[in-house]
């Protein structure tokens, strides 16, 4: 059997590539290729974007939450160097950077977890999240049904209950939602 070649590409590269089905990211020059996504994917990444876009201008309509900006379903990022994210559900930062991309990470970063991503892609992921600006990284898995949430220097699990934030005061998913979205 021969060697299996790798070649990294530039960022200019990457945006040259053709549109094909699924979804595609750049970390450190390597290509990421997903699936498209399934429905239940789909339903958990809507559900969340709905959540956290009226969250958010309830708290911007009482003044709070002045850090953050808008929510965004597969949004794309552009972060420096050879990257590129599009996490399922995102909210910038009030100021967010923008040319034809928006820039760095997201305030916060939502990734629905499914079986085509790997451990070493979603923790690569996360480091570059927080090195280039994310406020807090959720990690939304279906089997079993728990968030884990990421934030600088810690990160928890939840399996029961809701998840709040302090970066969006009225915020709330909870994970029976989550669960009434399940397929069998």
């Amino acid at each position: 059997m021969g060697a299996v070649l790798s070649t990294l590409l530039t960022f200019e590269e990457f945006e040259r590539l053709p549109d094909e089905p699924g979804k595609r990211e750049l970390l450190d020059g390597e290509v990421i290729e997903m699936p498209p996504s399934d429905l239940e994917h789909g339903e958990f990444s809507e559900f969340i974007y709905q959540l956290l876009r009226d969250s958010l201008a309830a708290a911007h309509a009482r003044g709070e939450a002045k850090e953050l900006g808008k929510a965004h379903h597969e949004m794309g990022y552009k972060m420096p160097g050879a990257r590129y994210v599009q996490p399922d559900v995102s909210v910038t930062h009030a100021a967010q950077a923008h040319v034809k991309y928006l820039m760095d990470a997201p305030a916060i970063a939502a990734e629905v977890v499914s079986e085509s991503n790997t451990a070493r892609t979603m923790e690569k992921k996360v480091a570059l999240y927080f090195r280039f600006g994310a406020r807090e990284v959720w990690r939304v898995y279906r089997d079993p049904l728990h968030i884990v949430v990421h934030l600088a220097d810690s990160s928890r699990s939840i399996y029961e209950g809701s998840l709040t934030t302090p970066l969006l005061p009225g915020f709330e998913l909870p994970l029976a939602a989550l669960r009434a979205l399940m397929r069998e």
